[in-house]
């Protein structure tokens, strides 16, 4: 949890963000759990484990990842964009938030 609010802290305190206010999602592969949040007035709030199922809402922005990489984008040792490129971290979101994130990521 720890990890996934640095890396989310990060992304909301970029001022590309500013204005944002989306639910997201961030499915952790290896452990089958969902941590929930909304990303909104520069912070992310409301953080809570789910386990993975079909009656989890649809976040505007979802992101999918297994733990250990959780872990190796928080200390540096993946970066986001060949982590993405590779399918090791997936992220979906509609268009208009895809342009931004690009932008934050």
């Amino acid at each position: 949890m720890k990890a996934l609010q640095g890396i989310l802290g990060d992304l909301a305190a970029n001022p590309a963000a500013e204005g944002l206010d989306r639910s997201l999602s961030c499915r952790l592969t290896d452990l089958d759990e969902v941590v929930l949040g909304r990303l909104s007035a520069g912070a992310v709030r409301d953080l809570h484990v789910q386990p993975h199922g079909p009656a989890l809402p649809k976040a505007d922005i979802r992101l999918t990842m297994a733990s250990d990489d959780l872990v190796a984008l928080t200390d540096g040792r993946l970066a986001f964009g060949p982590a993405w490129a590779s399918g090791r971290v997936k992220l979906e979101a509609g268009l208009r938030d895809l342009l931004r994130l690009r932008k934050l990521l």
